[in-house]
């Protein structure tokens, strides 16, 4: 079975992800597809496999004769899908031969554009999955799930030499709890690879650092009729603190190494409004004059309207792996090779977000990230390229080649 035909079966499965949960999974139905994956990986061979109760799923492919004192290496998905948009009821289309041209979605009338995604001109004549329209796909990240899986069949013939190999596929990443359950002990790996980038070749070991922001401003609330120099109105406090950030550090008006502000949601009345931010930013030190900026920010507000008006709650997020990973540059370049092998050009390009491995990495697991295929990750616009998923499994088999084979 190709990667691309498990992937549509676990795209099927409903593993949204709740923000506003505080267990472990957050959502329940994650278990389904946890349960289809730990018997999956039982059936095709894979040892030691256990679904914990927290739904982490793990398992271990015992090293080839010889090879068994070669580095262990991991191998890392999430089976959650992000709150972003609807994941439930989704229905897998596969456009095989694509033209080369915009792809017309059935349904609520959406159009996945060449003009918006240029790479796909170079995409002509190989098969495209996409949802329906009105649902994301799941490629993000049940397509490196099914590039894993495999990856377990292949080695499992027996014909590719290999180290020990580790499997984990977590819960929750999406809502920034992926690892927060996780066993590094069972999972006993001395390197791992998150399969949970965008383009195939992507080998990525830097990220944001990362951080949010929940803004709480209360109001004074009286009878329009009589409200002058006494009413102070939440919601227009709200957009007097959010001009007060720099109006050109946003996600649509930055890329590469550039941070940014990015206002997730705001809700409110006269009497109270709050406003939730994420922060990010690749250097450590300017994440932490974003952090001073939305404090000044709020210290401006209660000059102006009094003491208590804002209060800001800031937590930290992930840390940018680049450092822990430069010392252990190794599981990078073993990726690089691997893949300039499969024929393509290794892409390096710092990922504007986070994956597992940034937190594995600062916990000591170095993970650097590896591209599915997939592209447009969090909306209806989602789409794999089947053949391209092919390349990902075949960079993923020629990584433990290349530590098989290290002196």
């Amino acid at each position: 079975m190709r990667p691309y035909e498990r992937m549509i079966r676990y795209c099927e499965i409903h593993t949204t992800s709740d923000e506003n949960s505080e267990s472990s999974p957050s959502a329940s139905r994650e278990f389904a597809l946890a349960d289809l994956l730990a018997e999956t990986l039982r059936e095709i061979g894979v040892s030691d496999v256990v679904r914990t109760e927290t739904c982490n799923v793990y398992g271990k492919i015992p090293a080839t004769a010889g090879l068994e004192d070669r580095p262990k290496i991991g191998w890392v998905a999430h089976m959650d899908t992000a709150p972003d948009f609807s994941g439930e009821n989704v229905r897998p289309i596969v456009w095989p031969n694509y033209d080369g041209n915009d792809i017309h979605l059935p349904e609520c009338g959406r159009v996945i554009r060449v003009k918006d995604f240029p790479y796909l001109a170079e995409k002509k004549g190989k098969t495209i999955i996409t949802a329906s329209g009105d649902t994301l796909l799941g490629a993000d990240d049940k397509a490196g799930i099914a590039e894993i899986v495999c990856m377990c069949e292949r080695l499992l013939k027996g014909d590719i030499p290999h180290g020990p190999v580790r499997i984990a596929f977590t819960p929750d990443e999406e809502v920034g709890r992926g690892t927060e359950t996780f066993d590094y002990e069972r999972m006993d790996a001395d390197y791992a690879y998150t399969m949970d980038g965008a383009e195939v070749g992507e080998v990525v070991w830097e990220c944001f650092n990362a951080a949010s922001a929940k803004i709480v401003i209360k109001g004074n609330n009286v009878h329009p009729g009589s409200a002058k120099n006494i009413m102070v109105n939440a919601c227009l406090v709200a957009e007097e603190f959010n001009r007060l950030l720099p109006e050109d550090e946003i996600p649509s008006k930055t890329e590469g190494y550039e941070g940014f502000y990015h206002l997730t949601g705001m809700h409110g009345s006269v009497e109270k409004a709050e406003l939730f931010y994420i922060l990010r930013d690749h250097d450590a030190g300017k994440l932490s004059e974003r952090e001073e900026k939305v404090l000044a920010a709020a210290g401006e507000i209660n000059r102006r309207y009094g003491e208590g008006t804002v209060e800001v709650v800031i937590r930290e997020g992930y840390r940018n792996m680049a450092d822990a990973i430069r010392k252990n540059f190794d599981v990078v370049e073993k990726a690089l090779s691997a893949t300039r092998k499969a024929g393509l050009r290794p892409v390096q390009d710092p990922i504007r977000g986070g994956t597992d491995g940034a937190t594995m990495t600062a916990n000591g697991l170095p993970c650097p990230n590896l591209g599915t295929g997939s592209y447009a990750f969090h909306g209806p616009y989602e789409h794999s390229v089947a053949e391209d998923m092919d390349k990902a499994v075949e960079i993923m088999l020629g990584i433990l080649s290349e530590f098989a084979s290290a002196e």
